[in-house]
């Protein structure tokens, strides 16, 4: 066991290096959201501003909505299927298939290695717009119990097992970068990134709850803003759990049926 918790304190320090040799570019990234951050609040609290509310949430719930949904983002949702399905076509992950250290937990370190380092490049903005935002959060109530902590790491394990599964396809897709973009028409709208998951109607929450995506930053968001009802808390917590050995067991499936079809050619 000491042995690979040191492997796994030698692959993050790599890659923590790097992602801190690189964090300009990190930097670029989180800008990015910050299209996000500024527009969207202001959008849905003035519309609640003028109809009094919509669907329950205020001006200010939908300000504290998306700056917790950013802040949380940063960490929970995965995106290395890209990086991944780039060194299968490039044939640089036969190295993977050679390190004394299994592939699914090289990545899963070196995921949360960028995901701790991206928290932090956006830490400070997050304090920014919590002051720009001010006159919104006077009376903001967050719910810091253990199932939002819980709910949080679960939410990354989720994205990051479902990504893990997806990049998995590249073993067997030449083109599989168009499968990447499909994954993110009903990511954004049942995640809870594009607007609250309880705004949708009936149908598509429904769709929502039944689907990944809400799991991995709609619920902890919804947690941590004390939007889940302490009745519905551990059914979250359990969905949550089921998708992440549902994602799990679909890797190690594509995995072993993939490895019969790589050949390197990259290479």
């Amino acid at each position: 066991m000491s042995d690979t918790i040191r492997k796994w304190r030698a692959v993050f320090a790599i890659f923590f290096q790097e992602g801190l040799a690189y964090r300009a570019s990190g930097l670029i990234w989180v800008m990015t959201d910050l299209t996000t951050a500024v527009t969207m609040p202001l959008v849905w609290a003035t519309a609640a501003k003028v109809g009094g509310n919509i669907g329950g949430f205020t001006s200010s719930d939908f300000v504290l909505y998306y700056l917790c949904l950013l802040l949380l983002g940063s960490f929970i949702t995965s995106h290395i299927m890209w990086e991944l399905a780039t060194e299968i076509k490039e044939g640089n992950f036969s190295v993977a298939l050679v390190r004394p250290i299994s592939f699914y937990q090289y990545t899963f370190i070196r995921n949360l290695s960028w995901r701790i380092i991206r928290t932090s490049i956006f830490a400070p903005i997050f304090v920014l717009l919590i002051f720009l935002y001010r006159g919104y959060l006077g009376d903001a109530n967050l719910y810091f119990g253990w199932e939002t902590w819980v709910s949080i790491l679960l939410g990354h394990l989720v994205s990051f097992t479902f990504v893990m599964m997806m990049a998995m396809f590249a073993l067997m897709v030449q083109e599989v970068y168009s499968i990447f973009e499909l994954y993110y028409v009903p990511m954004l709208f049942l995640s809870g990134q594009l607007f609250p998951v309880s705004l949708l109607p009936d149908w598509a929450r429904s769709l929502a709850l039944i689907f990944p995506f809400y799991y991995t930053t709609g619920a902890p968001t919804e947690m941590l803003v004390g939007r889940i009802a302490p009745a519905d808390r551990p059914s979250v917590l359990i969905a949550q759990i089921v998708w992440i050995v549902i994602a799990f067991f679909g890797a190690k499936f594509l995995w072993a049926k993939g490895l019969k079809y790589y050949t390197g050619v990259g290479m």
